[in-house]
């Protein structure tokens, strides 16, 4: 047990490192919109302003005219008004430090104990290292967005998930569908997987059918129980019910003109662009109020999605190839991002992350050497993830599959419409337990190997 906790201790330190160097880079950033979607992050600003000041409300929406009020889940705003509120800072920068410092810890717990619940202590020590390591969930870790706080509600749920499986426990699944609607008060995101948590547990547990049955019923419930005040709001304020809000059809629109074909055919890619082609079909003038969710923002949004629909049943083969390429564009963490879908982070060096006073000697030194390492664990992490899939389905196939199901709906149902790596922090919570998978049983079969070996070289001195 010392030797457990000293290690995390290490890997914990290890991760503050990363944290506080990538914090450093992106905070001279949060005004650049290559690295930071301060657009979107002003929406979360300004209702936490008004929530502050008395003029916005936190929940309820009095006007059904605002559609704009309901394009995002209110728990974010909810987070980003307490910060305001306890540090007396109202910036982006006050909510950068407070969620840089509960990602850090987060993060080493929850990829911890997914892995030793699935795999076992080993697995999930050579996990904390590669998740300690990774780029991607520093950058997102340490950048003021909604991102990180709904993946720790989804990886949360899914960890009580996987003991739910185990011990066939209904209330386990409860506590799994509880966290997951959490998770959708801050993003829409997962809402859905809820539904396939449920499947994984009717298939893939061993009970009896009616057990079975009662374990995926109360993943949904509870899900359907914690979102119900969002969906029972829109549905009684707006006249054109949205479950969601909108924005569906905005990132299907979106997403076509991510490619040529889409383009050819008067699909644009981001939200300026689709807005202007809006406000031109209904010949409003330049400087007339026009937003992507207000006015009609909900009815606007799914004549977006009947069109994008129309064009992709048009060309479904060539949909399913944009679709290949948005889920290696998710999983893509190594050299250069693919366009449109945000970067997977940085590797730390003095240059990027230390003030010039401080960017030579040992510290320098230091901090290079750590982004060099940060370089080899992104070029192997996928690899490594491939090869112990198939190991740890050899292992637990039951439990690998739950992991499974949840990678599959981020990267199949959820590149459907436009989607950035920032979505799909699920998926980079558990590929490095999965490489972890593969270290252990590589250093275990290196171990096997010399024992063999130095056996044989024994029993052959012995005969001589």
């Amino acid at each position: 047990m010392r030797k457990r906790i000293l290690f995390f201790a290490i890997v914990f330190v290890f991760a503050a490192g990363i944290r506080l160097l990538t914090y450093n880079f992106m905070r001279v950033r949060l005004n650049d919109a290559s690295w930071f979607q301060h657009g979107s992050y002003g929406v979360f600003d300004n209702k936490a302003r008004s929530i502050l000041d008395g003029s916005g409300q936190l929940f309820w929406i009095s006007d059904p005219a605002r559609t704009d009020l309901a394009q995002y889940p209110p728990a974010y705003p909810w987070l980003v008004t307490a910060i305001y509120r306890i540090t007396g800072n109202q910036s982006a920068h006050s909510v950068q430090i407070v969620q840089s410092i509960l990602d850090l810890i987060v993060c080493i717990v929850l990829v911890t104990g997914v892995a030793v619940t699935a795999y076992g202590w080993p697995t999930a020590m050579a996990a904390s290292v590669l998740g300690a390591l990774s780029p991607l969930l520093a950058i997102v870790g340490v950048s003021p967005s909604a991102d990180a706080p709904t993946t720790w509600f989804v990886v949360g749920g899914l960890w009580l998930l996987l003991i739910a499986a185990r011990r066939e426990s209904w209330r386990w699944a409860a506590g799994a569908g509880l966290l997951l609607g959490v998770a959708c008060w801050i993003r829409v995101n997962p809402l859905y997987l809820c539904l396939f948590w449920a499947a994984a547990l009717l298939i893939l547990t061993r009970g009896t059918w009616q057990r079975r049955l009662v374990l995926g019923s109360a993943v949904v419930l509870a899900t359907v129980l914690v979102i119900s005040p969002i969906v029972i709001r829109n549905y009684l304020v707006f006249p054109d019910f949205s479950p969601t809000g909108g924005t569906i059809g905005a990132n299907l629109w979106e997403g076509l003109g991510e490619t040529e074909l889409g383009r050819a055919n008067g699909f644009l890619f981001g939200d300026d662009k689709m807005v202007e082609r809006e406000r031109v079909q209904r010949g409003l003038p330049a400087d007339a109020p026009f937003e992507a969710m207000w006015p009609d923002g909900i009815k606007r949004d799914r004549e977006r999605a009947r069109e994008s629909l129309a064009f992709i049943k048009q060309h479904p083969v060539w949909y399913a190839g944009v679709m290949l390429h948005r889920m290696w564009g998710m999983v893509k963490t190594a050299g250069a991002p693919l366009p449109y879908y945000g970067t997977s982070g940085i590797n730390v060096t003095s240059e990027k992350c230390l003030p010039p006073g401080q960017q030579g000697g040992v510290l320098g030194l230091l901090v290079n050497v750590l982004g060099m390492i940060q370089s080899v664990s992104r070029y192997a992490l996928l690899p490594l993830a491939l090869v112990g899939i198939w190991i740890a389905m050899r292992w637990n196939w039951r439990v690998t599959a739950i992991l499974l199901v949840t990678i599959f709906y981020y990267l199949v149902p959820g590149t459907f419409a436009h989607s950035e790596i920032r979505y799909v922090l699920t998926v980079h919570y558990l590929l490095p337990i999965f490489a972890g998978v593969a270290i252990i049983w590589s250093a275990a079969t290196g171990r096997r190997f010399l024992h063999v070996n130095s056996g044989d070289k024994s029993a052959h001195s012995k005969n001589n």
